[in-house]
């Protein structure tokens, strides 16, 4: 199995602008990774380890 190609989204230029003001000297790459960790276990698509859940939700 090969590994998965690296994205490299677009960014609109209000997210821009919102990485350069906001969160100035971290990464954009991690910014954006650590909100979709908390999105994604918000929505409940990661349990509070981190790990994927599977099965139906809802």
């Amino acid at each position: 199995m090969t590994a998965p190609r690296p994205m490299h989204p677009t960014l609109k230029a209000a997210t821009a602008e919102v990485l350069r003001r906001c969160y100035r000297y971290e990464s954009p790459a991690d910014v954006l990774a650590r909100a979709l960790r908390l999105l994604a276990t918000a929505d409940g698509h990661l349990d509070p380890a981190g790990r994927i859940v599977a099965g139906r939700r809802g």
